[in-house]
């Protein structure tokens, strides 16, 4: 929320300012290919496909 109120709310700019971070960090981001799925299933289950990411959803507190 913070980012979102430095920008106020434009995504163009919060976009940008990503995109400097990016660049700024470049050294230690890490870029994963693509690896093929497989299973026993047919055709449709043979897609490319990233490593899924974990989402952990935090309880909501207070009324």
């Amino acid at each position: 929320m913070a980012h979102t109120q430095r920008f106020g709310s434009d995504l163009h700019r919060i976009c940008e300012d990503l995109r400097k971070t990016e660049q700024h960090l470049a050294d230690r981001l890490v870029k994963r290919s693509p690896r093929r799925l497989t299973g026993t299933g047919g055709p449709e289950q043979m897609m490319v496909a990233e490593e899924s990411a974990k989402y952990h959803v935090r309880p909501k507190t207070g009324s």
